[in-house]
C-alpha cells in the first residue's frame, strides 16, 4: 500500500500560476502511477494530469498547454499550474497505484480557488 499527502494549495488570481506537492510513502519510480484529480462542488471528481510507469504524461483537454506533471526528488510528484482560471477552482486530490492490481491511493486533498 501507498500513502500520498497533498500541499500547496491556496486562492490565487486568474492569470496567476501555482505548484503543487504530493509526498508519496515509497519512492516515485517504484510506482504503477500517479497523478492529480479534482473535483469542483457539485461536479463529479475529474482526471487532470496522469503519469504512468514507461508512459508519456497524460492531460485532460482543459488545462492541456498549462498544467504540468513531474517527478520530484525521491517521494515527489507535482503539479505546476500556470495561466489559472475560475473553472480550475476545485479540490485537487494525489493520486497513486502501487501495482497495477492494487487499490487507488487517495490524499486529503488541497483546495485550490482562482478568483479575483
Amino acid at each position: 500500500q501507498v500513502q500520498v499527502v497533498e500541499s500547496g494549495g491556496g486562492l490565487v488570481q486568474p492569470g496567476e500560476s501555482l505548484r503543487l506537492s504530493c509526498r508519496s510513502s515509497r519512492v516515485i519510480d517504484a510506482l504503477n502511477a500517479v497523478g492529480w484529480y479534482r473535483q469542483a462542488p457539485g461536479k463529479e471528481r475529474e482526471m487532470v494530469a496522469t503519469m504512468a510507469r514507461q508512459s508519456l504524461p497524460n492531460y485532460a483537454d482543459s488545462v492541456k498547454g498549462r498544467f504540468t506533471i513531474s517527478k520530484g526528488v525521491d517521494q515527489h510528484i507535482h503539479l505546476q499550474m500556470n495561466s489559472l482560471k475560475p473553472e480550475d477552482s476545485g479540490t485537487y486530490y494525489c493520486y497513486a497505484k502501487l501495482y497495477p492490481w492494487s487499490v487507488d491511493s487517495w490524499g486529503q486533498g488541497t483546495q485550490v480557488t482562482v478568483s479575483s
